[in-house]
């Protein structure tokens, strides 16, 4: 079982940056494959970027591609994501996710964390 906590987010004007964090719990953080994902309001949650196990393989929402790097530190039982440019239909609340295995569903959520992106 792993615990993830949520870190990082605010308020940020248009083109500015923000970095959120993940910290998970346990002593297996390696063997879990993490994602991040957000909702926006009257929205269904969506996927924004996911990184494998050794942090050497990432992919992106074509959405933030360019824009949103995810990297983790197995060491520190940390998962981040940079956003860079961000514009005001990024906001949203953005979630961490963890599973074992390279596909199929997340069955451990943070319990996110608010971005607001103002013009």
């Amino acid at each position: 079982q792993v615990q993830l906590v949520e870190s990082g987010g605010g308020l940020v004007q248009a083109g500015g940056s923000l970095r959120l964090s993940c910290a998970a719990s346990g002593r297996t953080f390696s063997e879990y494959f993490m994602g991040w994902f957000r909702q926006a309001p009257g929205k269904e949650r969506e996927f924004v970027a996911n990184i494998n196990w050794s942090g050497a393989n990432t992919y992106y929402a074509d959405s933030v591609k360019g824009r949103f790097t995810i990297s983790r530190d197995n060491a520190k039982n940390t998962v981040s994501l940079q956003m860079n440019s961000l514009k005001p239909e990024d906001t949203a609340v953005y979630y961490c996710a963890a599973r074992r295995g390279a596909v199929g569903v997340y069955p451990h959520w943070g319990q996110g964390t608010q971005v607001t992106v103002s013009s």
